[in-house]
């Protein structure tokens, strides 16, 4: 039974101290090393700062909150901990609203093209930098959630135009850094600094820092991605590759062959590029004059983070899936049926292409062709059903 409420003016209560009770903590708190304070933004901008090697930061290893099970919804919650990001809402000219058909998985004609995507949250779509074509020192306003993308993203103000746009943050980035952009060129005070000749080495002290933008060819081992975590590296260069073959061949005296046509464009398709080897061990040759920012993606536990309940799903414009086999006759080659059974059907997808027994990945060569054999009647019994 219900009882009410007692008001506690008046009222003695058999214990002290009773604002002194501490409120109860949902969740775990993990206590990280405090960093000094970085100058604000609204400060006066030093050149020199611009030229600074990157602060350092203890790597903390995976930080994840978990909560107590106060609610099933949140007993198998885990979050990675990013208590840097910045609490308030984006700066508004930089987003536009996402709507139309692409949250539902959609095509231009209205058929469902991806399946399990629908409803979901609001969002809006924060316009990021790729190109990052403006020249100069950019300071680093603040950190940022994007809902459209794992990795966080950084809200950076040109310190010669005073201009606001968002980078993708590297791991490790902070308010307060400074990063810049060397893709319109090698500013003047570094080519004054170098003595007006390119040094490999003091370029790539001065330049190939967290969060800077430079070519491929300026990168001596870059990062080259965009989902929380991931890198790209550098393995080789094209204009390297044949300058050594050519300074080989005139050491050991020998006769240059002329070159075919093919062999010539051969060449100079690869002194063009620049072989990368992505996370998952796949080479690709990139053009030298495309962009790359130096370090990490940024949120690398973001791998580490689970819904603990289907609303988050929903929430994140993830809709169920549902087995085929749960599936009527009608939706599904393997639903219908009283029970767990599909019917003596093979595996197959929900649109009756065969989905296992090696279907996809066993070559050609080594499928058996099945030998048909023609069933013998059995003329001494006649039974129901033969003519």
């Amino acid at each position: 039974m219900l009882q009410p409420r007692l008001a506690l003016t008046g009222l003695r209560l058999p214990f002290r101290c009773l604002s002194s009770v501490s409120s109860r903590s949902y969740s775990s708190v993990v206590h990280e090393k405090e960093t000094p304070p970085t100058e604000s933004s609204t400060s006066t901008f030093d050149p020199s700062i611009a030229f600074a090697p990157p602060p350092t930061r203890d790597d903390a290893g995976v930080q994840i909150r978990s909560y107590k099970p106060r609610t099933p919804g949140i007993r198998h919650l885990r979050r990675p901990i990013n208590d840097h990001l910045w609490k308030g809402r984006p700066v508004q000219k930089l987003t536009f609203p996402k709507r139309g058909q692409s949250k539902g998985g959609r095509n231009n004609t209205g058929r469902v093209t991806i399946r399990h995507r629908g409803g979901g949250h609001k969002r809006r779509i924060r316009i990021v930098d790729f190109a990052r074509t403006a020249p100069g020192p950019h300071l680093v306003e603040r950190i940022e959630h994007d809902p459209g993308r794992s990795a966080h993203i950084a809200l950076v103000r040109s310190q010669e135009t005073q201009r606001l746009s968002y980078i993708l943050a590297a791991e490790g980035m902070r308010a307060g850094d400074v990063v810049q952009s060397y893709m319109p060129g090698i500013p003047e005070d570094l080519w004054k600094s170098m003595g007006g000749v390119v040094d490999p080495g003091v370029l790539a002290a001065r330049t190939a820092w967290r969060g800077n933008c430079l070519p491929l060819h300026m990168i001596p081992g870059g990062q080259l991605c965009r989902s929380a975590g991931t890198f790209a590296t550098v393995i080789a260069k094209g204009s390297n590759t044949q300058a050594a073959q050519n300074e080989q061949a005139q050491e050991e005296g020998e006769e240059k062959k002329p070159l075919s046509q093919r062999e010539q464009q051969k060449q100079e398709r690869i002194a063009q590029h620049i072989t990368i080897r992505l996370q998952s061990g796949e080479v690709r040759l990139i053009h030298k004059d495309c962009c790359a920012t130096v370090g990490v993606a940024s949120n690398p536990n973001y791998q580490y983070s689970q819904l603990g309940k289907a609303g988050r799903s929903r929430w994140l414009n993830i809709r169920p899936t549902v087995r085929g086999l749960a599936m009527n006759a009608m939706d599904h080659p393997h639903g219908g049926g009283r029970g767990k059974s599909k019917g003596n059907v093979d595996p197959k997808s929900p649109w009756g292409l065969p989905a296992k027994s090696g279907y996809k990945t066993r070559p050609k060569w080594k499928v058996n062709k099945a030998v048909v054999v023609p069933r013998v009647r059995n003329q001494g019994k006649r039974r129901r059903g033969y003519s």
